[in-house]
């Protein structure tokens, strides 16, 4: 089954607080969008890879896909001010042999292979799917003012990464169902379930961080000492 997978890139880290895009920052001698990148290329249930970023990046982007000998990346697709603009901008490049389209963010370079395979693997059967993990905290509902209402429970909670997979047909539905109605979303699934699809949660990884702070950074160089992917 062809399988693609987008990649949304445009963004320019400001809690990161780097002259340059987050995904662009070094670890481990290489920059994270490449960690990233490389655990697409491995894997064998991924056929295509469709990055979206800035205009001003493309020529960066065609040096990392020849340094890396990225052959799964495709020509990079202009990104948008919104993170939903940039996969909307993707979606129309996508492959038209593309059955099921995996989404990820740019800078979570520790995502497992299994945890990509079984998310293809659970779309494609239930048609939507997302990893995530059990929250570990305990988690109040506050009001405006920074009142607790409520304790959580926890046992029902959990905190959502990427990758997040879609059957094309629902992911491509939930974009135009969100463009006719004005509805904005910094998460695939919550658009998904806005068309009366329900994700099933693939349990993922603690490993599996999302690179936003210069916390998250020096994280990061820690956990690839220990890293398998």
């Amino acid at each position: 089954m062809f399988t693609s997978v987008i990649i949304p890139a445009a963004g320019f880290g400001e809690r990161m607080g780097a002259t340059i895009g987050k995904q662009f920052l070094m670890v481990n001698d290489k920059p994270i969008l490449v960690h990233t990148l490389e655990r697409f290329e491995r894997s064998t249930d991924i056929q295509e890879i469709v990055l979206a970023t800035q205009r001003s990046s493309f020529p960066i982007i065609e040096e990392i896909r020849q340094k890396y000998s990225l052959s799964k990346l495709q020509s990079p697709v202009e990104g948008g001010q919104r993170r939903q603009d940039s996969i909307a901008n993707a979606l129309k490049q996508i492959d038209a042999r593309a059955e099921i389209i995996v989404v990820h963010d740019a800078v979570r370079p520790f995502v497992h292979l299994k945890e990509i395979s079984q998310s293809i693997e659970t779309a494609r059967f239930f048609g939507a799917s997302i990893v995530a993990v059990r929250a570990k905290d305990t988690m109040k509902l506050a009001s405006t003012d920074g009142r607790v209402e409520r304790t959580l429970n926890r046992s029902s909670l959990w905190s959502v990464q990427t990758p997040q997979t879609f059957q094309r047909k629902i992911l491509v539905d939930a974009y135009e169902f969100a463009e006719k109605h004005n509805i904005v979303a910094t998460d695939d699934s919550f658009l998904v379930e806005q068309i009366g699809i329900s994700p099933i949660i693939v349990e993922g990884s603690y490993e599996n961080i999302k690179i936003t702070t210069p916390d998250d950074l020096l994280l990061a160089e820690l956990l690839f000492n220990r890293f398998i992917p």
